[in-house]
This record gives structure tokens, sequence and C-alpha cells, in this order.
């Protein structure tokens, strides 16, 4: 008896369908979003260089974001049980400490095929794995920050991912103007994760969560979201017209005005419209890097 309570039996091993539903595929489009974003923006041809791209999708994708989902999973499973029962950690379908292993493995994974990339795409996957890490769990927990959270996913989601797509193209540093372009749009992904918190405000309240509709009310950081998301879009038009790329900064100027238009909507009722704006004025601004990638790559 003394022997089996010191070693328990071993949780049993979970199904690959619940470790993929973990590692949660719907989150991948926006990395490898940008990640397209960032092998356009480089302007090399894609042909020269496809088996970098292939392994730049997987990074940016199912490796460093199923990490930063499945880490956050086990460290949220606590909050899952409120909001998210149904999800594979609580719901117990993935038992005992496995949820932890498997975003430990898939840390490992991530690390050696950026090795296998190139120095700055390994640079660039060590710091989106130190962000995935930080943000989630102790002593750290930046997510418990309506501030710093959001902005480690943006950098993690936005930047790090359309850094990616550019140094695996360019197998270099990225150029100035693509650096500045990958940053605004970072800068402008903080009030994207913002509205995503939207959806977790009573899990949030109950567990000390601060997330900006907690400390700030709905109304208001959902009027902070769409200031944050509209004036780096704003200083895209600008660069992009003063370096001479005219087709692409009007583009963008076009699709800003479209988010404009459905931002007091978005203000009105947060709680209910936040789903609403994912769905239409993010998909304005995710098509707004496009242009601007198009163009710094010269395809536009």
């Amino acid at each position: 008896m003394a022997r089996s309570a010191a070693f328990p039996a071993m949780a049993p091993l979970p199904a690959l369908r619940d470790v993929v539903t973990l590692l949660k595929p719907i989150t991948w489009f926006p990395p490898m979003w940008a990640m397209v974003c960032g092998v356009l923006s480089s302007g090399v041809p894609v042909a020269s260089r496809w088996s970098f791209l292939i392994a730049g999708i997987a990074l940016a994708g199912p490796l460093v974001c199923g990490t930063s989902q499945a880490v956050n999973d086990w460290f949220d499973r606590h909050v899952d049980a409120i909001n998210e029962p149904h999800r594979p950690i609580p719901s117990g379908r993935i038992a005992g400490r496995w949820g932890l292993a498997i975003a430990i493995i898939w840390s490992g994974v991530s690390l050696l095929v950026a090795a296998l990339t190139g120095p700055w795409v390994l640079a660039a996957t060590a710091l989106g794995l130190a962000c995935a890490w930080a943000y989630s769990a102790p002593p750290l927990r930046f997510k418990t920050s309506g501030w710093i959270g959001p902005a480690v996913v943006a950098l993690s989601y936005e930047g790090l991912s359309w850094f990616t797509g550019a140094a695996v193209m360019a197998g270099a540093l990225p150029s100035g103007r693509v650096l500045a372009v990958l940053a605004l749009y970072s800068l402008g992904a903080h009030g994207i994760m913002t509205l995503n918190d939207f959806k977790a405000v009573v899990g949030d309240r109950l567990t000390g969560l601060r997330s900006l509709p907690v400390i700030l009310g709905e109304r208001r950081a959902a009027l902070l979201a769409s200031v944050v998301m509209a004036v780096p879009q704003g200083v895209v038009v600008v660069l992009l017209w003063r370096w001479h790329l005219a087709l692409p900064a009007l583009a963008v100027a076009v699709l800003l005005a479209a988010q404009l238009a459905l931002m007091p909507r978005l203000v009105a009722d947060p709680a209910a419209r936040a789903p609403w704006y994912n769905a239409t004025g993010v998909s304005l601004y995710v098509f707004g890097m496009m242009a601007a990638a198009l163009g710094l790559g010269g395809y536009l």
C-alpha cells in the first residue's frame, strides 16, 4: 500500500485526437498568416527556398503556436474548468501530467527544427517559446496583466512569426523597412488580443486575472483596443507612402477606413460584438498586413 502511494500508476497515454485538440489548430492560422506576410515581404522567390518555407510554416503554426497552447492549457487548467470545461485537460481526457509533458516535448521539437533552419530563426523561435512559457507559467505569468499579456501574445503571433518568414527566406536579418512594419502590426495586435479577452471575463474575474475588460470595464477596454489597432496602421500607411509604395499604402488606408467605420458598433456593445468584430474588423486588419507585405516585397 505504501509503495503504491509513493509510486502512483502513470496516467494513460492520451489519444492523438486529444493531443491535437490541446494544440488548438484553429489558433495556428494567425501566426501562419503573419509568417507568409514575412515570406512575401522579403522579396525572395518562394521556389528558391521552398524547404525553408515549409519549416517556417511548421514553426509558426503547429510547433511554436501549438506549444503555446499546450503551455497555456496546462497552467490554466483551473480557469478552463470554469470557462471551457470541455478542454482536454479539465475534462480528464489528457490526465496526470501529460499536458505539461506535451508542452515540454513540443518546445524541444520546435527548437530542433529552428536550429536546422538558421541562427536568426532559432533566435526568434527561442524568444517565442520564452514568451509562451512566461505568459502562462509562474512566477512571471504575464497573462495576469492586461497590459503585458496581450503585448507578449501580439509579439509572438504577429511580430516573431513575420520575422521568421522574412528571415527564413532571406537567410539573414530582415531589412529595416520590414522590421518597422512588422513592429507596427505587432503593436496593433495588442488590441486584437484584448478583444479575445472578452470571451473569458467571468472566469478572469473569479480567478483574479486582470485583463483589460476586467480592470477598465468592457466599453473602455474596447475603445482602447480600437485605438491601439488603428494608430499603427495609420503609421504604416504613412511609411509606405514615403517609401513610394503608393498602391499598398492606398490598400492599407482603405482597409483601415473600413475598420474605423465598424469600430463604433463594437464599442457600443463589446461583450456581444467582439466575436463579430473579430470576423470583420480583424479580417480587414490582416488583409492590410498582406497588402503591406506585398508592397515591401515588390509585388504591388
